[in-house]
């Protein structure tokens, strides 16, 4: 019994040492415990998401505008076409910051001020660090540096804990390419107290703006991301017809963007896209050809329109802006254009950037006819327009023709013969008769036939065409007394009866007059 009781107490005094030595072992841990949880509590939120406290004006990348549901596998709907190269796949969510040389970081050692700081990325990718030196971030994100820094830190340092903030951003350089005024290489400074990363739109406008024939739907964003091409889809066309900003992709240092050429012309986009923000700019005259049935076919320069619209946050150019002439321009340049124009079957050819032609089928008569502004089609630097020639035309519509934009402001038509002032006259299309003959001071009243004249008329299949006109002053246009003239017809106003008599006996008697002067002179 009494053993029994020795025993129970051995046990009971085991016991107690052992929860005083359990509770000494666990607060002895616990700052360890914590620190690891602060380290996983690091990973579930991680320092990318903080700002910084550091330096007044730092960035935190994820306070930089996001690329989150930017990408075709999200909004668009749009698929690009793979390219032949394994690296490469198609971007369906947020790519992470990487750095580069000229990037400004900030590291915060927790607990170990004398080793935090601003530090610059080197131009071998590597940033200096105290004590442990150079360690390579070429590539990698924030929270990749972070955990490459801790892993050399960790060396003297208990499981360091080491926040990674983007201060300043190096300069980034852009690959532009495809239908864009100025293809090329482009830099971006990101200056600035709260700095943006230059858009899709951005870098389209310093590139010029777009050609009239790119394909704004499809504009690819390419992105090496460690060895692999990562590729987004920008739709453009929704960002202007939509609203959708999340199309305006934000890009990176080495990011190239390609604005292939559309297949299919939509003549009422164009006007769209050449007010956008990122159309093609230009304040200097372009050199277009124009040929075909004008008066002057040939090379001309017009000159850019002048633009009024308000400016609406960056989809649409501002005000008092520029745009590119329109064809309606052109024709005017190479003086309008003749009778027999099909102004229905025009065609505009333009070179796209890979030097295709792309040909643009343009009906005119439905600006006369209907008001369809979007057929008078923007312009650009080297386009042909070529205007075809009708088999006939018929009156009707040869008269809403002369007073169309596309035909000269005036023609000139040749009056001669027994009127005030004979020769060629500039009158207005679809002036009449009785017009162009007042035009040239009206009948010589004292030799005029007034009761009727000849009218010539050189038609457009080269023949002429002769016929006399009973004259009828007060008469309305009609054809038989008072026809609409065309271009350089001839008005033959002849002598009255008594003037051709007085004509002939003037000649007949003037031999006699002289021999008469001559016996006056002897005798």
């Amino acid at each position: 019994m009494k053993t029994t009781s020795l025993y129970q107490l051995f046990l009971e005094r085991v016991n107690n040492y052992s929860a005083i030595a359990l509770s000494l072992c666990l607060v002895a841990a616990a700052p360890a415990i914590a620190q690891d949880n602060t380290i996983e509590l690091q990973d579930a939120n991680s320092s990318e998401s903080k700002p910084s406290t550091r330096t007044p004006g730092q960035i935190n990348y994820r306070n930089l505008p996001p690329l989150d549901n930017q990408f075709p596998g999200s909004n668009s709907g749009q698929n690009v076409a793979p390219l032949p190269t394994e690296n490469i796949e198609f971007a369906t969510e947020e790519t992470d910051y990487t750095l580069g040389p000229g990037d400004q970081i900030n590291l915060d050692i927790f607990q170990v001020e004398e080793y935090s700081g601003e530090y610059p990325v080197l131009v071998d990718g590597t940033i200096s660090l105290p004590l442990v030196g150079r360690v390579d971030v070429r590539g990698l994100s924030l929270k990749e540096t972070s955990n490459a820094v801790s892993q050399e830190y960790s060396t003297y340092l208990k499981r360091p804990i080491i926040t990674v903030g983007l201060v300043t951003p190096r300069p980034l350089k852009i690959g532009v390419s495809g239908e864009v005024d100025n293809p090329g290489s482009y830099q971006v400074a990101i200056t600035g107290d709260q700095p943006q990363f230059p858009t899709v739109t951005d870098i389209l406008e310093q590139a010029g703006g777009i050609n009239t024939i790119a394909d704004v739907r499809n504009v690819r964003v390419t992105r090496n991301i460690k060895g692999k091409e990562i590729i987004y889809n920008s739709n453009l066309w929704d960002l202007l017809t939509k609203g959708q900003i999340q199309q305006n992709i934000s890009l990176r240092d080495g990011d190239t963007v390609f604005v292939p050429t559309t297949d299919e012309i939509n003549t009422a986009e164009l006007d769209k896209l050449a007010g956008a923000s990122f159309g093609l700019q230009t304040d200097k005259p372009i050199k277009v050809a124009v040929v075909g049935e004008v008066y002057r076919p040939g090379s001309h320069f017009v000159q850019p329109e002048q633009l009024g619209r308000d400016n609406d946050g960056g989809a649409n150019r501002a005000k008092d802006e520029s745009i590119p002439p329109r064809l309606s321009q052109a024709i005017a340049a190479a003086n309008g254009i003749k009778p027999l124009a099909n102004i229905s079957e025009v065609e505009v050819k333009r070179t796209a950037w890979d030097g295709s032609q792309k040909i643009i089928a343009v009906d005119l008569w439905e600006v006369i006819k209907s008001g369809d502004t979007s057929q008078d089609i923007i312009l650009q630097e080297g386009d042909r327009v070529i205007i075809p020639r009708a088999d006939s035309i018929s009156k009707e519509r040869s008269r809403e023709l002369a007073t169309g934009t596309f035909s000269p402001e005036t023609i000139t038509v040749n009056v001669v013969g027994e009127v005030v002032s004979p020769g060629p006259v500039e009158v207005e299309p679809n002036t009449p008769l009785n017009q162009a003959i007042l035009a040239a001071g009206g009948f010589d009243t004292q030799r005029a036939d007034t009761k009727k004249v000849e009218l010539v008329s050189l038609k457009p299949d080269g023949t002429v065409d002769k016929r006399m006109i009973e004259v009828d002053l007060g008469a309305e246009i009609n054809d038989e007394t008072n026809p609409i003239l065309g271009q350089n017809d001839v008005v033959v106003v002849g002598r009255s009866g008594a003037t051709k008599t007085g004509d002939s006996i003037g000649t007949f008697t003037s031999p006699l007059g002289g021999l008469f002067g001559i016996f006056n002179a002897i005798f």
